[in-house]
């Protein structure tokens, strides 16, 4: 398993459907440029992607928000997309169920083959000034509770902090 202190999100951007490896850590830290994946594929009209969880080490909200807000977008594309969370671990498939996201994506935490077919490419980390972050984790944190209204409540903070924040700017 690669360096967990360096987590990266490897992607198979070509393959059908898309797949996404989570190598280590997936957090605020590297959330940004999964969202802008997301979005790229969005617009080259791709509605069908795989996340591989088997070395995923951990995850935050922000992360699983990011994750929320893809499928959100999936549904509302015609037809409707698919988001897949595969092999998934234990304590991350809790995390996943406690946020609602299951009743959004499909969770396999068997085994699923996995195959690169056109290549593992890491996705890049872009600096964020303060501000760009704490939409992100504005974003992530409203995409929750989208997906599941109970979500208001345990991110309540969360949200008004972030909220006055980026409103202050």
């Amino acid at each position: 398993m690669p360096d967990p202190t360096k987590p990266v999100f490897l992607v198979d951007a070509y393959a059908t459907p898309v797949m996404i490896r989570i190598e280590g850590r997936a957090s605020f830290a590297n959330s940004g440029g999964l969202r802008d994946f997301f979005a790229e594929m969005f617009k080259h009209g791709r509605r069908s992607f795989v996340v591989d969880f088997l070395n995923c080490a951990s995850m935050d909200s922000t992360f699983l928000g990011v994750l929320a807000g893809a499928a959100l977008e999936l549904r509302r594309q015609q037809p409707p997309g698919t988001l897949t969370l595969v092999r998934v671990a234990a304590r991350n498939l809790e995390l996943i169920r406690n946020l609602g996201l299951h009743r959004l994506a499909t969770v396999d935490a068997g085994e699923f083959k996995m195959s690169f077919h056109g290549g593992a490419t890491g996705l890049g980390t872009r600096a964020q000034g303060e501000i760009e972050s704490a939409r992100l984790v504005l974003e992530a944190h409203e995409n929750l509770v989208s997906a599941d209204p109970a979500n208001a409540a345990k991110f309540q903070d969360v949200l008004a902090f972030l909220r006055n924040r980026v409103e202050s700017r």
